[in-house]
């Protein structure tokens, strides 16, 4: 039996399944220890039973996908608003430094993840889906460039990311202490009595309804804006996904608007891109295919394993050196390696595992989540679109 399911009907089983997902999120442990997003929680959980009717030919249920590209362009537009260069120069030269160390990892990921799945006999465009599209770029990334790259042979490169981004959560999470706790007690490091944190805050509109549709309206022109721009590169003969256009439309808005008296308010476009990658995630998630997993463990397993020793490796002998050796150096890379595999909630937790445990970071605490949010966010669909024109 199979049940077809309208755009209206779909969107409120997703919401259904989201909630699902933040109930199951809040009785696990394991869930909420190593932040697991709650659409994926709930939309694996859907994506089982779905599999379970499948497998005992029971049942079926076919989604309407309609609003499925509107609120990945939604999404990809507002995490564009975050390149302000106006915030960037706040950090200095260390924050180049680091911005420049964020960008090697996604090129090391890339080429890694593609060196690894072409010794095991898989398509290359995998092994991206499996480097920075997952790692340093996490389930969000993942769903958005998994059907284009299955439109170039990368069969299954959907689930695979996502599995992968799955799994770059838990390791992201689990390495980070034990990097910093090795070069702390190694180099024998302590916090500094004199350190002072770099300020990124920025005085927002106070929110009401005026500025809240400002900021939806200034969303909405710019991903429309976006839609030509990519329409426009893609004339250069290289191939940008259509929602590439958004993040580069939104820079351009932000800096445009930084050198006037018009303040955007980041608080609303937060909002407004979180619902829609909640949406967005759950609706991906729930269409998963797990089967096409079991075929792919094997391969996934050894590409995994070396991401892993990548980041490791990459946090404790060049993080930590760039940063300068010392202790927030070391507390950067405990951090680095929570945003390389997983997330900015992942590098938090393990900066705050190290400092409750030797002391305070202040620099480390406020540059590192603010400057690999937004050079991850805006450079890595663009090295991404790389890879997919070098190798499809």
């Amino acid at each position: 039996m199979t049940i077809s399911l309208d755009l209206i009907q779909t969107i409120g089983l997703a919401v259904l399944v989201l909630y699902l997902g933040k109930y199951m999120k809040e009785q696990v442990p394991f869930f909420k220890r190593y932040f697991i997003p709650a659409p994926v929680i709930g939309g694996l959980i859907y994506s089982m039973a779905i599999l379970a009717g499948r497998q005992t030919g029971l049942f079926s249920i076919s989604l309407n996908h309609g609003l499925d590209d509107f609120l990945m362009v939604l999404f990809f537009t507002c995490t564009g608003f975050m390149a302000s260069i106006h915030v960037i120069k706040r950090s200095g030269k260390q924050g180049l430094t680091l911005a420049i160390a964020a960008i090697a990892v996604l090129f090391l990921q890339n080429l890694l993840g593609m060196g690894v799945s072409s010794l095991m006999g898989i398509h290359p465009l995998l092994g991206v889906s499996m480097g920075s599209v997952s790692m340093s770029g996490g389930i969000g990334s993942a769903a958005a460039f998994g059907p284009s790259f299955e439109a170039l042979g990368a069969n299954s490169a959907t689930v695979i990311g996502i599995a992968a981004a799955t799994f770059g959560l838990v390791m992201g999470s689990l390495i980070g202490g034990p990097v910093a706790k090795r070069l702390i007690e190694r180099m024998r490091l302590e916090p500094s009595s004199t350190g002072t944190s770099i300020s990124f805050a920025e005085q927002e509109p106070t929110p009401n309804t005026s500025s809240a549709l400002s900021s939806v309206s200034t969303i909405l022109i710019t991903m429309g804006l976006g839609s030509v721009l990519v329409l426009l590169l893609n004339k250069t003969g290289i191939t940008f996904p259509y929602y590439v256009g958004g993040v580069f439309a939104a820079a351009l808005v932000r800096n445009l608007l930084d050198m006037t008296d018009h303040k955007i308010n980041m608080k609303h476009i937060d909002l407004v891109g979180n619902i829609a990658l909640a949406l967005f995630l759950t609706l991906t998630v729930m269409s998963l295919k797990i089967w096409e997993l079991f075929a792919l463990a094997l391969p996934m397993l050894a590409v995994l394993a070396c991401q892993t020793l990548l980041m490791i490796l990459f946090a404790y002998f060049v993080t930590f050196k760039l940063m300068g050796k010392d202790y927030e150096a070391a507390v950067m890379a405990a951090g680095h390696c929570g945003v390389g595999l997983g997330q900015t909630p992942n590098a938090i937790a393990n900066m705050s595992t190290v400092i409750d445990r030797y002391g305070p970071a202040p620099t480390a605490w406020v540059m590192l989540p603010v400057i690999t949010v937004i050079i991850i966010n805006i450079c890595n669909p663009f090295v991404i679109t790389l890879f997919m024109n070098l190798f499809k």
